[in-house]
């Protein structure tokens, strides 16, 4: 969903969501991943029901990754999506379902969003390449050797990932290919039901897999107790996870590392951006302890949707309600507000941002007014209009001191970047300071870092320490004259200057200050003509953004209703299904909250029944014309020829509008929108044009299921093949079937079972199979009527999960120590030391001495918090009757004071040890010892952890 930095802060606010997946590991000598078997226990102590694959966030990174080298041809790219598939599976484990989900046909709200991203994709590869050739002439000009350029043909086009190309064709039949692999091969697969949805069915990828969850909860054979895990990297997903009501839903998503190092476009290797390459004399050799980024494993993390519920039931209680409370509609709301800080279908208000606490302002507003509402914002994914708009008119009376107050911090923000620029001296010059090192010794220096210890004999460490000094000397000497040198190459100078250049130049340096006084900020951005932090903003705003008069008020609160007829489709979307294919917000920018004066009154209406677009329809209406190769000829024609009637709908250039942010992809990009009718219109003209293939194509399918020949449901969908009916839809038993319902066909594409199945991958890992053990049968969700509404409530027979957060009442005195969860289950068993473990840490980074010594000990510090234990065992040996540990918070043992009473003789005797250890990461602790009986003095201790 386009909310950006939704996710991280979510995760930081309620951090107790995110639990690490544990997985297996082993790999075989060659490098490759060793088998797993996925019928044993699940490593993260849960075990899953049900795994649904939002496929395009795997289909993306495997097909044009960001981090690593791009694949080279499609069979690798499939290849990898497999791997990636294999992956996901050996961490769930799913144990009934797996649901694979591509996106299809979106509706024409999503479709506006999604033309702009293959516009953009469209630019920026076009701006890349001009780059690369720049630096490429620039390297030539300097003498320097250069890669080879890569043929057109190689460069992929991601924007070829739509529905209806011959890509995505050809990824469904690599994809049948794969499921009807793994339920022959993998005793994992047999047992377990294969939803594929592909390209041609219509509808989002996540919001499938919804329609399909919700439809089964509305079914009497559903288990509410199933656990579901969705796999998906959008942060929508969070929203329809709590949406669903189910009491075990769980999301799982690759770990978001900053700062991920990315390969040179033009020389293909790392550690440095384009505009520094300098060709094949790139040192490649980043030493014995780099490695790859393709050899790299991003780590995936599990995010508990029942933790986060357990997060919101505290944040949104709300004491002596005039109603009764309810956790499932507070919810609701909760999700609903959320959308005012943007979606994919709307732009986000003016006055919102997730960077400045608009969710938390949000909530705070909802909170205060629901007492006035006297009653919840929705209801079944349906909103009350009046309530809504009494919660605008809280958040308009603000708007004029957010804006005040983000000026504030943005010009407080450029204060400290800009005093931050002149301490390092803005970059310019080399030394301390001047925003580069003063020197950096070379590789096999004396001076140089080593990733292991050298050992050199005098001789050779004098000989290195002379050339080190020699090379420090002529350093700066030596980057001058090359510096000197590429400018002269780069700006083509073939002599020396005359005097009168030289004495101009003199002039000119004398003349003007090495940094313009009116220009300091070198990344200024372009002029804010809104202003939005003075009076008088919303008139700049509608003049600049919609091209209307300031006394136009009536057109304001038409923007105001076509934006909260968007709220209410986008409520229905998540929550009953897709509302109206061609509905969509028809302007770029959003209004202000004040604006929604008059939003109580309007009704939305999406009674009239609409249908989606056709594949090929879509793509006319999302593709630019550089990405016309993926239709067919006569459909390429329309982009491209001047005599076309909606010429006007691709624009080979287009402006963005920062809209007041700093970089380009923040931007709203404007470009027109579709004319539906216009378009549907000038196509009919070329569908007879089309071609069998581009037929089938351009057809909206079914979804399909596979299952294995260990199913129990095996001969009941061979005995959809027999007979003379085997185009009529039946009815699906679910008892046989891990509960799931709907109705089932013959498939005419269908490899049956027993035959060969031909790979069409040609790929080492993609071998042909030799005999068939996979059946494949249409398959269509349970059909309710067109008016039901699907209840968003909590289904009777669901188990509350455990809780996992602390009670804010618990008492450690009254209720014992708590026992925090890590990971699903608070029971998992947990490594820790036996015996003797502890008496060999004890020796070893304690500094301990024999036990049989009577001496006292004094403290040992570190004094900082975090991370301790605590384990009590009984010694009998060197009469010693208990020892004590008692570790709390830290890093290191910070206090241990031995007390020893009743010695019955120096060294030796019966009597009462209490050590507490407190580790610690901070400062060293002084302590002294005592002995009482004894005849030995203690000492005093001072070790620090470092």
């Amino acid at each position: 969903m386009g909310v950006p930095a939704f996710f991280r802060w979510l995760t930081k606010k309620y951090p107790a969501t995110v639990v690490n997946a544990n997985e297996e590991r082993n790999r075989l000598e060659n490098g490759k991943r060793a088998p797993v078997d996925c019928t044993q226990p699940n490593p993260n102590f849960q075990e899953f029901d049900n795994l649904y694959l939002d496929m395009n966030g795997i289909i993306h990174p495997c097909t044009h990754p960001e981090d690593r080298p791009a694949p080279k041809n499609e069979d690798e790219m499939f290849a990898l999506i497999f791997e990636y598939i294999d992956r996901i599976f050996q961490i769930v484990r799913p144990r009934r379902l797996l649901y694979m989900a591509i996106d299809g046909v979106a509706p024409r709200a999503k479709m506006n969003q999604q033309r702009s991203r293959r516009f953009r994709a469209s630019k920026e590869a076009a701006e890349k390449e001009a780059s690369i050739e720049e630096q490429r002439r620039r390297l030539a000009a300097e003498g320097i050797a250069l890669p080879p350029k890569k043929e057109k043909e190689e460069h992929f086009d991601s924007n070829c990932i739509t529905p209806g190309t011959p890509f995505m064709a050809r990824l469904a039949d690599a994809l049948r290919y794969y499921i009807h692999d793994r339920v022959t091969n993998d005793a994992a697969w047999a047992n377990i039901e294969i939803i594929l949805s592909d390209a041609n069915v219509p509808g989002e990828g996540e919001h499938k897999i919804m329609d399909y969850i919700r439809k089964q909860r509305g079914n009497p054979s559903h288990d509410p107790n199933t656990v579901h895990c969705l796999c998906g990297a959008d942060a929508d997903l969070i929203m329809l996870g709590l949406a669903t009501h189910e009491a075990n839903f769980n999301i799982i998503r690759e770990e978001f590392v900053p700062n991920q190092p990315r390969a040179c476009e033009l020389c293909g290797q790392y550690g440095h951006e384009l505009k520094e390459c300098r060709g094949m004399e790139n040192d490649a050799d980043l030493g014995e302890d780099y490695c790859k980024p393709e050899m790299r494993e991003k780590n995936f993390i599990f995010l508990r949707i029942p933790v986060l519920r357990e997060y919101l039931e505290k944040e949104l209680a709300m004491p002596n309600l005039p109603f009764n409370y309810s956790i499932e509609r507070a919810i609701d709301d909760w999700v609903f507000l959320c959308f005012f800080v943007g979606n994919d279908f709307l732009p986000h208000l003016p006055s919102l941002e997730i960077r400045e606490g608009a969710i938390d302002r949000l909530i705070k507003l909802y909170k205060d007014m629901v007492y006035q509402m006297k009653g919840y914002l929705t209801k079944d994914g349906i909103p009350d209009l009046e309530r809504v708009e009494m919660i605008m008119k809280g958040l308009g009376k603000v708007e004029d001191e957010i804006f005040k107050r983000r000026q504030q911090d943005e010009e407080r923000f450029k204060a400290n970047q800009k005093a931050k620029k002149q301490r390092m001296g803005n970059g310019r010059g080399r030394g301390r300071g001047r925003g580069g090192p003063a020197f950096v010794p070379h590789q096999g220096s004396l001076l140089a870092p080593m990733s292991t210890p050298q050992h050199f004999s005098g001789e050779q460490t004098r000989q290195m320490a002379s050339e080190a000094r020699v090379f420090a000397m002529n350093y700066n000497d030596q980057a001058n004259e090359e510096a000197a040198r590429n400018l002269k190459n780069l700006l083509n100078v073939k002599g020396e200057q005359s005097p009168a250049e030289i004495e101009s130049s003199r002039k000119r340096k004398a003349e003007q200050p090495l940094i313009n006084p009116h220009n300091e900020d070198e990344d200024e951005g372009p002029p804010d003509e809104i202003r939005l932090f003075e009076s008088g903003f919303k008139d700049r705003y509608y003049r600049a953004k919609f091209d209307v008069s300031s006394d136009d008020l009536d057109f304001r609160y038409r923007v105001a209703w076509a934006y909260v007829e968007g709220l209410c489709w986008v409520l229905r979307y998540y929550y009953q299904g897709c509302a109206s294919w061609d509905w969509y917000f028809p302007y770029h920018y959003a209004p202000f909250a004040s604006d929604f004066e008059t939003v109580g009154q309007f009704v939305p209406d999406f009674s009239r029944k609409t249908f989606p677009f056709n594949p090929l329809e879509q793509l006319m209406s999302v593709f630019p014309a550089a990405s016309k190769q993926h239709l067919p000829t006569e459909w390429q024609k329309l982009m491209i020829e001047d005599d076309s009637p909606i010429i006007d709908l691709y624009p080979a250039d287009f402006r963005i509008d920062l809209n007041g942010k700093k970089f380009a992809w923040q931007g709203v990009a404007l470009l027109p929108f579709v004319d539906e009718v216009r378009l549907l219109e000038t196509v009919k003209s070329v569908y007879p044009t089309l071609t069998e293939e581009e037929k089938y194509r351009n057809q909206r399918g079914p979804n399909r299921i596979f299952i294995g020949s260990k199913h129990p449901s095996f001969e009941y969908f061979k005995q959809v093949y027999e007979g003379e009916n085997t185009q009529q839809m039946i009815d699906m038993d679910p008892k046989l079937l891990n509960g799931v319902s709907g109705k089932i066909g013959a498939d005419k594409t269908a490899i049956m079972p027993g035959k060969p199945f031909q790979s069409p991958v040609n790929h080492v890992e993609c071998q042909d199979i030799p005999m068939n053990s996979g059946i494949c049968v249409l398959y269509e969700d349970p059909e309710y009527p067109e008016d039901y509404i699907f209840p968003a409530v909590r289904l009777d027979g669901a188990k509350e999960q455990e809780k996992t957060l602390r009670p804010e009442d618990w008492n450690e005195r009254r209720d014992g120590q708590f026992r925090p969860m890590i990971g699903f289950n608070r029971n998992a068993p947990r490594a820790g030391l036996a015996d003797s473990g502890h008496r060999h840490v004890n020796h070893h980074v304690r500094g301990a001495n024999n036990y049989n010594n009577a001496n006292n000990y004094g403290s040992y510090g570190g004094g900082g918090r975090g991370g301790g234990y605590r384990d009590n065992y009984q010694r009998r040996d060197n009469n010693y009757q208990q020892r004590d540990y008692a570790g709390r918070d830290g890093g290191g043992p910070q206090r241990n004071q031995y007390q020893q009473q009743h010695h019955q003789n120096p060294n030796y005797g019966r009597g009462n040890y209490s050590n507490n250890y407190q580790r610690g990461g901070g400062p060293p602790g002084r302590g002294f010892g005592q002995n009482r009986g004894g005849q030995q003095r203690g000492y005093q201790g001072n070790n620090s952890w470092r």
